[in-house]
């Protein structure tokens, strides 16, 4: 068998360039994440501006943003998210299940739709206005920015 030197040199230099070119591509992966690990929330959209007391659900969409993708847990017993109507001394709680799996340490983004109990007038008149105001808690304790809605109008049927 006869091989050439020349040939041989050559595929060796093609071969270590090859080479340097892949290592020089591969990336670190950064495992810092891309949010703050304290929740970020966002008031999206109010379903409505005016309710009927006892019968109409409000609907806040809220959009979401965690650096390590706690929010939320798997036991149903523990609230994290708190809506205080301005009317009233205690916020109600509302469970919020996993947004990404509990052992991922994740940055996650993405919208909810939270559907409040029913609310109701507490004077004797026709109408009233109510505020409300919500936040929320991540499983690592961090609680969120605070978000408040405008007036909303709560009917007598």
């Amino acid at each position: 068998i006869c091989v050439n030197k020349k040939t041989i040199m050559k595929n060796k230099l093609l071969f270590l360039g090859a080479l340097a070119a892949l290592i020089a591509g591969c990336e670190k992966i950064n495992e810092d994440p891309v949010f703050d690990t304290k929740p970020l929330i966002d008031l999206v959209a109010i379903s409505a501006d005016t309710l009927v007391e006892f019968q109409e659900n409000l609907v806040l969409t809220i959009s979401y943003q965690d650096g390590d993708g706690d929010l939320g847990t798997s036991d149903p017993d523990v609230n994290s998210i708190f809506v205080q109507d301005n009317r009233l001394e205690k916020p109600d709680e509302y469970y919020l299940p996993p947004l990404a799996p509990e052992e991922a340490k994740i940055s996650i983004q993405g919208q909810l739709d939270l559907k409040l109990s029913p609310t109701f007038l507490l004077g004797n008149g026709s109408q009233e206005t109510v505020e409300y105001t919500l936040y929320l808690f991540d499983r690592a304790g961090n609680q969120s920015n605070v978000l408040k809605t405008g007036p909303i109008l709560v009917v007598r049927e």
